[in-house]
């Protein structure tokens, strides 16, 4: 799966299950800063990160990624 591939996945799910607004999305965004993704919603992108990409992630893990292009790199290395 490429990058492109993830980010188009990422943005849809952003856009439909968090209703966070398309403009707000873009690659140097930060999760909390500029999506508002707060420490609930953190809970719901590690479901949906699940089920779209078929490995587990932990809330952790999201403590160390800030910006959107950080987080589909990190689902990239576990993909493959």
């Amino acid at each position: 799966m490429s990058i492109e591939q993830i980010e188009e996945k990422v943005k849809a799910f952003l856009v439909e299950e968090l209703e966070i607004d398309e403009d707000k999305i873009y690659g140097e965004a930060r999760l909390k800063e500029d999506m508002g993704i707060d420490s609930l919603e953190v809970v719901d992108v590690v479901v949906l990160v699940e089920q779209e990409f078929g490995f587990k992630m932990k809330p952790e893990d999201f403590k160390e990624l800030h910006t959107l292009d950080q987080f589909c790199q990190f689902i990239a290395q576990r993909v493959g």
